[in-house]
């Protein structure tokens, strides 16, 4: 068994190692153990990409991409971040607050931790620029408050991880808020202290008729969340269901409300999300059947006892967020999620760890892997907006890392940080 899964592991070390595409990666190294160390039927392969995409849950992803596409196409996100300015724009790093703070209002529409990004870089890391901000820290900032979409509801990959796990994934939104705003005040005291130390930014003069008139402006997109959290847990629809709402909702707002969305535009952002999904769904398939087939050889179970040996539940701990770290720095969330879950989720709940505190420590490790190279998927992006190259980046970004971490290991031993708001239900 041993030698099966160094071989498994290392032909999707070599196929990553030479540029292949990670969910080409994960279904060729598949095929090739099975079709040179077992007599399993080949056909296991589709069958088990076919099975595993053939769920409603999963058919929110598609719906949440095109709904965060029209929230950006329609003028909702720049809403979002004239509130945010109004908001703490007074605040010294004022502009570094107000991407921190836009990134939380729209990681509550988008679900994507890119797509946050793109939206809010766009806008704010030339602003940055202009007020003086290193270009090289503006762009890491954007990056790190991107990994924020990921966290606060509704998020992607915990649809994943409560396909994968069959945990509630109503459950896992509402236990992300908590997290989600902690890594956000974290973040920008991060900002904070590098704004004074380095006079970053300019400080703006707080009006409560400013901030009334922002958030007059920006209701119909604050009210998204709303309506999506408030839908589910009142029983009026699922959480697949509520991206489809979130995306009528959308239209609606994007052309009869601020008519900044037309024909043109959501032309766009059909393409955009086809292409975007093509890809995700492309890469779910092949890693559930890289996940069965480690079922099928009874990986999940050894290691899982292997682990359980060791005396200490806190060093089992430790060393599962260290495995989950060292993973997000080389495969994307989705894969991992949907390949280490059937593994680590018997060994924690074994410890007394709920499932739903298992899926947002294991979704804030992988959040962390998004901004850490050389997978670092919100360092590519942000490098695009902001037109920094990767290393400069890199070399910002540790303070956010290692603060993102602190919140991480209090998640870990802190269940009430996650489990909160699901006991005040």
């Amino acid at each position: 068994m041993l030698s099966t899964v160094l071989m498994l592991f290392g032909c999707l070390a070599v196929l990553m190692l030479i540029g292949t595409p990670i969910g080409i990666a994960l279904g060729a190294s598949t095929a090739l153990v099975m079709y040179f160390t077992t007599t399993i039927d080949m056909t296991t392969i589709p069958s088990a990409c076919f099975g595993g995409l053939n769920s409603f849950p999963l058919m929110a992803i598609p719906f949440f991409i095109l709904a965060g596409n029209l929230m950006k196409s329609g003028g909702i996100s720049r809403r979002l971040l004239d509130t945010a300015d109004a908001l703490v724009g007074h605040i010294k790093g004022s502009i570094g607050m107000v991407t921190v703070v836009a990134s939380m209002f729209f990681a509550a529409l988008s679900g994507s931790a890119p797509a946050t990004v793109t939206s809010i870089g766009s806008i704010t890391i030339p602003e940055m620029k202009e007020n003086g901000y290193d270009d090289a820290y503006a762009t890491a900032l954007t990056a790190a408050s991107g990994t924020i979409g990921v966290i606060i509801p509704p998020s992607i990959p915990f649809v994943i991880y409560g396909v994968v796990s069959g945990a509630s994934i109503g459950d896992m939104f509402i236990a992300g808020i908590i997290p989600g705003i902690l890594i956000g005040a974290v973040l920008m005291l991060v900002n904070y202290v590098v704004a004074r130390k380095y006079g970053y930014g300019t400080l703006k003069k707080f009006s409560m008729k400013r901030l009334f008139s922002r958030l007059k402006e920006s209701i119909w997109a604050l009210l998204v969340p709303v309506i999506i959290l408030g839908g589910i847990y009142g029983g009026i629809f699922t959480p697949t269901e509520s991206a489809v709402v979130a995306i009528v909702y959308s239209l609606i707002i994007g052309v009869f409300v601020y008519k900044e969305l037309d024909l043109k535009g959501i032309y766009n952002t059909l393409r955009e999300t086809v292409l975007i999904n093509g890809q995700t769904t492309f890469l779910v398939g092949l890693s559930l059947a890289f996940a069965r087939y480690l079922t099928m050889a009874q990986v999940p179970a050894k290691v899982a006892g292997s682990i359980l040996n060791l005396s200490s539940p806190i060093l089992i701990l430790l060393m599962i967020n260290l495995l989950l770290l060292v993973i997000g720095c080389f495969i994307d969330n989705i894969s991992s999620t949907v390949i280490l879950t059937p593994i680590l989720l018997p060994i924690v709940v074994g410890l007394g760890m709920s499932p739903i505190q298992f899926g947002i420590v294991m979704t804030v490790n992988l959040a962390v892997g998004f901004i850490t190279p050389p997978y670092g998927a919100n360092l590519f992006y942000a490098s695009a907006v902001g037109k920094v190259p990767i290393e400069r980046i890199a070399a910002k970004i540790m303070p956010m890392i290692a603060v993102m971490i602190v919140v991480l290991l209090a998640l870990t031993f802190i269940p009430q940080i996650s489990l909160g708001l699901l006991s005040l239900r």
